[in-house]
C-alpha cells in the first residue's frame, strides 16, 4: 500500500467519525429536547370563531397534541364537559379550549318560566349582561298630564338572566310614541314567576323607558317599597 492509498483510508476513517460524531451530537439534541418537553396530552382547538353566547358541541372543535408541562391547568380534554355549555364570550378560531371560556346554561326552577323582552342595547345592556346575570328591572313611566308625575320604578328586582340575543335594529310595531325612536336592541330572556313576568311584561308594553341595572355577584339584600318607586320631587 502506497502512501496514497493510505492517507485516502485515513481521509475516510476521519470522515465516517466526524458522521458518527454528528450523528451522536444530534442524538444528544434530540434527547434534551424530549427531557425538557416530556409527554404530551391531547387538547382541542377552536376550528372557527364561535359567538358568545352560543351553544357548544364537539364539531366545532380539533384535536392537538401540547406537552403536558405546557398546558394550563383550565385546558379541557374532555369533549364531554361542554354539553349543556355555552361560550362565555367571542372565541377566536385557533383558541385552545378552556374552562373558564366556557359555561353553563342556566336552567328554570321549578314554578318558573321563561320571558323575553328586548332591551335598548345603549342604556340597558352595555355588553356586560351575559346568561347566568342577575338584574334588577327599571321602568321610567312619562305623566299623561302636567298634574301627573314622571315616575321611575323598580319592576323586578334581582332577576335571573338566562340568555342574551344577539343586537338587532327594534320598534314596537304600531307604536307612534315619538319618545321611543327606531335603534338597536338585544332580547333578553329572564327566569320569572307569573307575578315578576307580568310585571316585566307590563314595562315593556307601557314604559317609555326598560333599563337593566347589573347586581353584584353574590349580592342578597332586598329592595324595600319605598325604594322601589322614584319621583323628581324627593330630590327638591
Amino acid at each position: 500500500m502506497n502512501s496514497r492509498q493510505r492517507r485516502g483510508i485515513i481521509l475516510v476513517l476521519l470522515s465516517v467519525l466526524a458522521a458518527l460524531g454528528a450523528f451522536a451530537g444530534v442524538l444528544a439534541v434530540i434527547d434534551d429536547v424530549e427531557s425538557k418537553v416530556g409527554s404530551e396530552t391531547t387538547a382541542y382547538k377552536l376550528k372557527a370563531d364561535v359567538k358568545a353566547y352560543e351553544p357548544l358541541e364537539a364539531a366545532q372543535f380539533e384535536r392537538t397534541r401540547i406537552p403536558e408541562r405546557w398546558l394550563p391547568d383550565t385546558a379541557v380534554t374532555d369533549l364531554g364537559d361542554l354539553a349543556g355549555k355555552v361560550a362565555t364570550t367571542t372565541l377566536r378560531k385557533g383558541s385552545l379550549l378552556q374552562s373558564d371560556m366556557i359555561a353553563a346554561r342556566p336552567e328554570l326552577k321549578p314554578g318558573q318560566q321563561e320571558i323575553a323582552i328586548m332591551i335598548d342595547a345603549s342604556t340597558g345592556v352595555a355588553g356586560k349582561i351575559r346568561p347566568g346575570s342577575t338584574v334588577n328591572v327599571f321602568a321610567t313611566f312619562q305623566g299623561r298630564s302636567d298634574a301627573e308625575k314622571s315616575v321611575s320604578r323598580l319592576i323586578v328586582a334581582n332577576a335571573p338572566v338566562i340568555d342574551v340575543g344577539e343586537l338587532a335594529p327594534f320598534r314596537r310595531t304600531g307604536d307612534d310614541d315619538p319618545r321611543r325612536d327606531e335603534g338597536d336592541a338585544v332580547p333578553i330572556t329572564f327566569a320569572l314567576n307569573t307575578a315578576d313576568a307580568q310585571r316585566i311584561a307590563y314595562a315593556e308594553s307601557f314604559a317609555a323607558h326598560v333599563r337593566l341595572a347589573l347586581v353584584a355577584p353574590g349580592t342578597t339584600t332586598s329592595v324595600t317599597a319605598e325604594d322601589r318607586t322614584y319621583t323628581l320631587d324627593e330630590d327638591g
